[in-house]
């Protein structure tokens, strides 16, 4: 992991396209811009893992979907 300090108003530069600005520090906040491609998605950590944790109980659902519908088709055979 990089490690880079910055005051308000500096910036740091990923790539050729990408740009990160310490817009305000003020009483232990740090508000940042990011200046990046529209088709970029940029989510904060936490709603990156929410969005995961849908995805996994939705994919969960879908496949006990599925054993039930082959299970309800296995007793109509019978």
């Amino acid at each position: 992991m990089l490690i880079l300090s910055r005051k308000e108003n500096e910036s740091i530069t990923i790539g050729e396209n990408i740009t990160i600005r310490v817009i305000s520090i003020d009483k232990g906040n740090v508000k940042i811009g990011f200046d990046a491609p529209p088709e970029l998605i940029i989510l904060r950590e936490e709603l990156k893992l929410a969005i995961s944790e849908e995805n996994k109980k939705s994919l969960q659902q879908q496949t006990q979907g599925n054993v039930l519908d082959r299970l309800v088709a296995a007793k109509k055979k019978i």
